[in-house]
């Protein structure tokens, strides 16, 4: 067990005629190894719960254990927190201030007195996880791409060796394949260095594609808490706060409603595109031309988003109106 949240609430201008609440009795168990996603409208309190989990803001009242031990005890130190805990901030510019990308990630590990040849040691292994050589060690963070000064924000937090990686909206203002980058980025190190990951996100295509849990925000309370499926399964009720399922999620809805028998708990492209094919298969055997045809669409779309639900729902326009006899699938 990495991290236990017990009844925390959190109540910014307190006492003041500004008080509101900006968490509402939360709980919440975070077990090691766990790739989470945390999502809510703006307002939801899922940042704010993140900037508890290192200590950053402190709880009204309510508790938070990192490995069995309250973090709000006399004497705890914070300064050891924050090294087992990372956070990346949804804005690298917040955390990027040095002359060169590689005294900013040896900025963590100094901090933590280590000696110079550890600081550098781990300075450079966290650049080489995160995909920068020694081209890049004595450029200015601030004359990077979006997409590189994420990766030296995600390096400075590394160099500490955390055990849990916290991730603010990583790929806010990123295109496309920047997106996929820092994505695929996060997912290799999860699966390479076994560590927690918890992605705060918008985008419910990246959550459904990436995480295995995923919790709900609304108004400073959990609301869902389940795998991806479990949780859009109530795309509706997440309609009402301000949410959505992925995509593809009303798009196969809808093919259900035309009489394909798709399974409703599907959240992916991909997920989307092996079950139409599958269904064509059956009915046309192995070997058709359109299915073949119908994968590449799948795949075109897949490259294109990975929610890209208009683009699979045209490019199966065959297989829906040979298994339903409609001539539209939405």
């Amino acid at each position: 067990m990495a991290i236990e949240i017990k009844h925390l609430n959190h109540i910014y201008g307190q006492g003041t005629i500004f008080e509101q609440y900006a968490l509402k009795d939360v709980n919440l168990t975070i077990h090691d190894g766990e790739f989470i996603g945390l999502i809510g409208h703006t307002g939801s309190g899922k940042s704010t719960l993140t900037q508890h989990l290192n200590g950053l803001l402190k709880a009204t009242s309510g508790d938070i254990l990192y490995n069995g031990e309250s973090i709000y005890k006399e004497g705890y130190s914070m300064k050891e927190l924050r090294s087992h805990v990372g956070l990346v901030f949804q804005y690298p510019e917040h955390q990027l201030f040095e002359v060169d990308v590689f005294s900013d990630v040896c900025f963590g590990p100094k901090n933590l007195g280590l000696p110079k040849e550890e600081i550098e040691k781990r300075a450079k292994e966290a650049l080489d996880m995160v995909g920068l050589d020694e081209s890049f060690y004595k450029q200015s963070p601030f004359d990077l791409s979006g997409g590189q000064k994420r990766r030296v924000a995600i390096a400075g937090v590394l160099a500490m060796k955390p055990e849990v990686l916290i991730l603010d909206e990583p790929t806010a203002g990123l295109d496309p394949k920047g997106r996929d980058d820092i994505l695929g980025l996060v997912q290799k190190l999860h699966n390479e260095q076994g560590l927690t990951i918890i992605l705060v996100s918008h985008s419910m295509e990246d959550v459904a594609r990436y995480v295995s849990r995923l919790v709900v925000m609304n108004h400073g309370e959990k609301v869902f808490d389940g795998t991806p499926k479990e949780v859009f399964r109530h795309y509706k009720e997440l309609e009402a706060i301000g949410l959505a399922a992925p995509q593809i999620t009303y798009v196969v809805h809808k093919l259900i409603d035309k009489g394909i028998p798709l399974d409703p708990d599907i959240t992916t492209v991909e997920e989307a595109k092996n079950a139409i094919l599958k269904i064509w298969r059956e009915k046309n055997g192995k070997s058709s031309g359109n299915a073949a045809q119908v994968s590449t669409a799948g795949a075109d779309s897949e490259n294109a988003g990975h929610g890209n639900a208009a683009g699979i729902a045209s490019g199966n326009a065959d297989i829906t109106e040979k298994t339903a006899g409609e001539e539209k699938t939405c």
